[in-house]
């Protein structure tokens, strides 16, 4: 089991902003598509860093590789940005399986949408999930697709017609060594386990997102726009 995360802050432009930090005793195998850490490789460390909604730097990677060092994390690591105060973050077990959701719904998106606006509101969901269990490559793509299939259940039980956000990211970890599972389907042993808590994590998530205030801007400024 990896351990939980550090609630932390860093000042970033005379603010204090909040960010998660998984620090991994051992190496891990993982899955992300993040934009620091994407694709299949070892992880050492984790970071969910809150963005203000003003953020406009077009080099994310090299911005979270700062915050990396800033705190000392060495080695490959996975790194994600969300405008939502990762304080919110939501976690959920199913029998080994342990996952934690930052869940931004302020920029609602239909995958295949005839047209592409650009996104008025706050919104990314993020998803850091650890198997106890080493999966294949096929099985973590598969983890993936799971995590992604629950979400958009989630999402559409809230009572909004998307499949998720523009920005959302995703992580799956799991042991480096040990025998593979091949499968992570939403009908397989682990991929079952997966999609019920990523299920559970989005739905009590997004629903408090969408009952509160969207973004950590507009909570640290008091204020709220309605998505």
């Amino acid at each position: 089991m990896i351990t939980e995360p550090l609630l932390t802050h860093r000042d970033e432009s005379g603010c204090d902003v909040p960010l998660l930090v998984w620090r991994l005793a051992e190496p891990v195998l993982a899955i992300s598509s993040a934009v620091l850490g994407g694709g299949i490789g070892p992880c050492r460390w984790l970071v969910n860093a809150t963005v203000p909604m003003s953020y406009d730097r077009d080099d994310p990677a090299d911005h979270l590789s700062e915050i990396a060092a800033g705190l000392g994390l060495a080695g490959p690591g996975v790194g994600l940005l969300t405008g939502v105060d990762v304080a919110d973050v939501v976690t959920a077990d199913d029998d080994g399986v342990r996952l934690w959701a930052t869940v931004g719904l302020g920029a609602p998106i239909q995958a295949a949408a005839p047209t592409a606006e650009a996104a008025p509101h706050a919104g990314t969901v993020n998803i850091v999930a650890w198997v106890p269990r080493r999966l294949s490559h096929g099985a973590l793509v598969n983890a993936v697709a799971t995590l992604t299939e629950a979400k958009t259940q989630a999402i559409r039980e809230l009572g909004l017609a998307a499949t998720g956000t523009a920005t959302d990211a995703v992580a799956v970890l799991c042991p480096p060594a040990g025998p593979e599972a091949e499968y992570a389907g939403p009908r397989s042993q682990w991929g079952r386990l997966l999609a019920r808590a990523a299920h559970r994590a989005v739905l009590s998530g997004g629903a408090a997102n969408l009952a509160g205030t969207a973004s950590w801007s507009e909570r640290r400024a008091g204020t709220r726009t309605d998505p």
